[in-house]
Order: C-alpha cells, then structure tokens, then sequence
C-alpha cells in the first residue's frame, strides 16, 4: 500500500501497537503498523531469562487467552504469544522500519520512514520508553564492556561484572550472572534496593548482600571506567575493584524529542508528560493519538500492558466517531 492514503498508522509493534491494529482491523479502517526492529522489539531486548510480574491474563490483547506453564509468564512465553496474536488476526506491519519523521500535509500527515514515504488521517504514537537508556556520564562510558543491556547470564561466566542499578533489572542481571559464576559487584546510588523489585526477588538479592556473596556499594556512584577496573565513589572515599564487564542497568527514557518534533506539547516539569486528552487519547495535534507508557512521560513505572492496553479501543472508537476516514 505505499503511497497510499491511509486511515491510521500506527508508529510502535510493541503489545500496544499490536492491540490498536486489532482494533483497527475490527473496525474495517486501512492500517498499518510501523515498528523499527522486531515484532514486541522491547519484549524481545529483556533478558533470556526474565519472568513478568504480572499474570498471563493481564498481558492478553484482543480476546486471545495467554496461556503460560506457571502463573507468571516468561519471556520466551510472551514473545510466542504475541507472534500468535499477529498470526491470528493477520496484521498488516513492517518490521525493521523505522518512522523517522512526521509531517501535517493538508488534512492528513506524511510518515517518512527508514524504507517509505506514508500518508495517513491518522496515527497513533505507542512507542514505550526502552530505547534511551539513562547514561552514567562518566569517563570510560563509551568503552566496549559497558553494556545498557543485559541478556543472557552464561555471557558473563567466571567475570568480574559490576552491576549499576537498584531496580528490577539490575538484581535480576547480579543475581543471574552470579549464579552462573561471575563476581559480581552492585554500585547503587541510593540507601537500599528499590521498593519496586519483584517481592520474590527481593529477599534474595538483600541474603546475597548479607551473606557477602555479592558485594554492594551502597550510597555510591560510578566515578571512572577503565580496561580492567572501576572507580567507585563511596561515602569512605574512592574504591577501585577490578572489572571485566560494566552493566548500567539505570533505566530507560521515552523518545521525547521524537514527539516534539511532530509539534506535541511536552509538560516543563521533570515528568515531561505529553499532551492529549484522557477520554481518547488524542494529543494537542488533532490525529495523532498516544497510547500505552508514552503517555506517562518519565513516569514510565505507572503504565503498563495491563492498564494501557484499554487506549487501543478507545482511540479507534474516536476516530470512527469522528468519521475521520478515508472516504475514496
């Protein structure tokens, strides 16, 4: 359908994405869906070995049931879901291309992307917030063993991996390359681990750090990276230990300025919340639409699968009701 006008597209083929295009096809509009690397490209960048915290039905999209071997689902569960989800409803999406800018033409918009030119009514932006990854800013950051990613554990046998981070990704990649033999050191900026991890994880991680098998620097920051070894600012002063792999497990930001540039008004606070009306979801630009953890800023820890997938129904309903349709 290149250069073709579109009734939407959809920019995200994350879980989101995905359940707006259900809709969409439900509703009999002319869709597309753009995503800029794998299908889920999010879900499938989380380590090999990672369980949500949620249960399987509160991931489901579309009526389809998500039926998992324990009560909370892992990675690998997921990622098939999602592809049985596309399968099932047939829906029409790139994958690896990427929409790199927007542009209002008219009554419509031009979506350029890394392989097309698009032209849509409408389009809805759900492009979640795990592609920025929060830097340490530090001397060394740029340096080949620093990794903003973590995947698969056995990766980091028997290495020296200092882990940055209080937060649930930060104790799984310890706790797992621990137990795959490495020896591991946690930097953490503030006083304890995160209220937020995993509440079965929790006990575990805090037992590894009494017991000393982990070794945590608490109340400390990261102050150089080198080859073989980290400087580590603590409350008593410099630490050097020796290091192999620095994992910087600090979070990750929304595609802010993605939104700015299409004109999106962004609140001037440190929650940078985007514009758009809570009823249906359409931002200050009428017929562009936000939709799943974008719309909380950088309050990304508030909106998740299971409380934003509703956005998906009630954006399509807005735009059928406002017969914001190509008509030819």
């Amino acid at each position: 359908m290149k250069n073709s006008l579109y009734d939407l597209i959809i920019i995200g083929g994350g879980p989101i994405g995905l359940a707006a295009g259900i809709e969409a096809k439900k509703a009999g509009l002319n869709y597309l869906i753009l995503e800029k690397g794998a299908l889920v490209n999010s879900l499938y960048n989380y380590p090999v070995n990672m369980t949500f915290f949620s249960t399987s039905e509160r991931l489901e999209i579309g009526d389809v049931p998500f039926v998992s071997n324990n009560n909370k689902p892992t990675r690998s569960e997921a990622l098939e879901y999602y592809r049985r989800i596309v399968t099932s409803f047939d829906l029409n999406i790139h994958l690896f291309e990427k929409a790199v800018e927007v542009k209002k033409t008219g009554d419509h918009f031009k979506i350029i992307s890394s392989k097309a030119t698009y032209e849509s009514l409408n389009i809805i932006v759900c492009t979640g917030f795990y592609d920025i990854p929060y830097l340490l800013n530090v001397k060394g950051e740029n340096l080949p063993k620093v990794k903003h990613y973590y995947d698969d554990p056995h990766y980091y046998a028997f290495q020296n991996v200092l882990v940055v981070g209080a937060a649930n990704s930060a104790i799984d990649a310890a706790l797992e390359t621990w137990r795959k033999g490495a020896k591991v050191t946690m930097v953490i900026r503030g006083s304890e681990i995160s209220d937020r991890v995993k509440y079965w994880v929790k006990p575990d991680i805090e037992n590894r750090i009494k017991e000393g098998s982990i070794k945590a620097y608490l109340n400390s920051e990261i102050k150089e990276i080198r080859e073989h070894e980290v400087d580590i600012s603590t409350p008593e002063g410099i630490v050097t230990v020796e290091n192999d792999w620095v994992l910087s497990m600090t979070g990750y930001q929304p595609d802010l300025k993605f939104l700015k540039s299409m004109g999106i008004k962004i609140s001037d606070d440190e929650v940078c919340k985007p514009s758009y009306d809570e009823s249906n979801y359409e931002s200050n630009i009428e017929g562009i639409y936000l939709a799943g953890v974008i719309c909380g800023g950088m309050n990304t820890h508030l909106l998740f699968i299971e409380n934003s997938r509703e956005h998906a129904q009630k954006i399509i309903n807005d735009i059928v009701k406002n017969n914001r349709i190509n008509q030819g």
